[in-house]
């Protein structure tokens, strides 16, 4: 299997194997180990954000002072702005919280728990796109390997976050088969937003470096909007803090060695 192959599939096969813990697991997640996987995840973004998003796209300018940081400016206010759209206008509900957030509509605590991770995966099916059809127009400045090394990174995050919403979802009375493939489909957004972005590759390319910024923008929203607050509520936001070191640490070795 080839590099573009390896970066479409590997984000989703990381939230299909993290649903498939419900198979295994009686319980749900113990409090302490969910802090330590948020915190993981919120790691792995961060370091993927700037390593493979930001320090790409202010590279790929090929320009120096202001203007190699014009498209980083502009492109990551704006990726902020779009999930937060998103954020106000798709009906979702989050693991922890028993509220809804968006519009007021009749769908199911379980429907609105799926929408509220499909939400977080847009930014990250996005950044891997981006950052594949860098590497293909673009090699000098983000290579495959760097771009698979970023889709490695987002899958290693992704396990712990199908398993987080899988069982929740059982808990809540759903079989197991249906809180897998409901917890799986919560994913299916990253590899068709991924493969979209491909597809538009070369209509794309004159704005490439402002995607890359924007991709980060939207990825860190979800950062500081949903898992470190996460990680922080109650006892134990140590734990959240050691994820967070560990995820960073990781996703920064991945695209230094394979980038």
């Amino acid at each position: 299997m080839n590099g573009l192959a390896l970066g479409i599939i590997l984000p989703f096969l990381g939230t299909t194997l993290g649903a498939a813990c419900v198979f295994l697991m009686k319980k749900e997640i113990p409090h302490l180990l969910q802090k330590l996987l948020n915190g993981f995840a919120a790691g792995v973004m961060v370091a993927a954000a700037v390593w493979s998003l930001l320090i790409p796209s202010i590279e790929m300018t090929g320009q120096e002072g202001f203007p190699s940081v014009m498209p980083a400016i502009v492109g990551f206010p704006a990726g902020i702005g779009f999930v937060l759209l998103l954020d106000i206008i798709i009906p979702h509900q989050h693991i922890d919280s028993p509220l809804s957030e968006g519009p007021r509509v009749r769908l199911s605590r379980t429907t609105k728990l799926v929408f509220a991770v499909t939400l977080h995966n847009v930014p990250e099916g996005m950044a891997v796109g981006v950052a594949l059809a860098a590497a293909l127009e673009h090699n000098a400045y983000m290579s495959m390997a760097g771009a698979v090394a970023l889709s490695i990174g987002i899958a290693i995050q992704n396990f712990p976050e199908g398993a987080i919403v899988s069982m929740p979802l059982r808990n809540a009375g759903n079989s197991r088969r249906r809180a897998f493939v409901m917890g799986s489909l919560s994913g299916i957004v990253e590899p068709l937003g991924t493969v979209v972005t491909i597809l538009l590759a070369s209509i794309i390319l004159p704005v490439l470096p402002y995607l890359l910024a924007f991709a980060a923008g939207a990825m860190l929203y979800v950062v500081v909007e949903e898992l470190i607050p996460e990680t922080q509520e109650g006892r134990h936001s140590n734990m959240g803090t050691v994820g967070f070191a560990l995820g960073f640490a990781l996703m920064m070795a991945l695209d230094v060695i394979l980038g």
